[in-house]
């Protein structure tokens, strides 16, 4: 149950082409908030978008590369030319290629820095410039629970997540009460992250840990929570896991 009868709201979510993103993107467009659906592969966001305007919401599709600077600060201006404002930016956008530090994978490496790390900057560079004209506006980042442990294999990973905590409570500290901000830290999630893991250790160790997973809705659930409360509640963080995780 929402805490106040929910307002349109034009929301960004990024990442949204699969997992969380798109149930977050279905979910909202369901409540009757106006999703904008970014991500690279366009023709997966159209189809989503299409399911949502057919069930009598609001939602476009828009290609994004978030580890491209001025491609972001573009998605969010239009999206502000076009709905008249910016209510919520998602920045779901992230990558998981696990692998050990010994296996040297230092590509995968530098695109999980770029992706979970300077996507996550190139949003709130984006945002916050409208943010602050209105005076208003909402910032959620979906880090990990890998911000809060580090495992065997996920050094960098791990590591890009509390980057990505830190920035987003460093964002929260700097800004006025009119700007709210949250993390949502989910645990193990039925996503397509673990499909981007080339090391044949990492793969082993994720089909033991990801045995016991809950679904991108519950995630939707908690971001809607999140961004449904008076203005006058910020949710800082939420943590949320399958009860059978440890």
């Amino acid at each position: 149950m929402q805490a106040e009868p929910m307002t349109s709201k034009v929301v960004v979510i990024t990442g949204a082409s699969s997992g969380i993103g798109q149930a977050t993107a279905i979910g909202l467009g369901g409540e009757g908030h106006q999703v904008v659906l970014a991500a690279r592969r366009t023709d997966r966001l159209v189809d989503i978008a299409g399911k949502i305007n057919a069930d009598g919401g609001t939602a476009v599709a828009r290609a994004v590369d978030v580890t491209d600077r001025g491609d972001v600060a573009a998605l969010v201006d239009g999206v502000v030319s076009e709905f008249g404002k910016l209510d919520v930016f998602v920045n779901n956008a992230g990558i998981m290629p696990l692998s050990r530090l010994d296996a040297l994978l230092v590509d995968e490496w530098n695109q999980m820095i770029d992706v979970n790390i300077r996507g996550l900057l190139h949003g709130i560079a984006a945002a916050l410039p409208h943010f602050k004209r209105q005076a208003g506006g909402h910032f959620v980042t979906v880090a990990s629970i890998g911000a809060h442990e580090v495992v065997a294999t996920g050094a960098v990973y791990c590591a890009s997540k509390y980057a990505a905590w830190a920035i987003t409570e460093g964002l929260r500290l700097e800004s006025d009460p009119s700007i709210r901000v949250t993390t949502i830290s989910p645990g193990v999630v039925e996503s397509e992250l673990a499909d981007s893991i080339s090391d044949p250790t990492a793969q082993e160790a994720m089909r033991t840990y990801r045995a016991i997973s809950i679904p991108a809705d519950s995630i939707a659930n908690a971001i809607s929570y999140a961004i449904g409360q008076p203005p006058d509640v910020d949710v800082n963080e939420i943590i949320v896991r399958p009860a059978g995780q440890r």
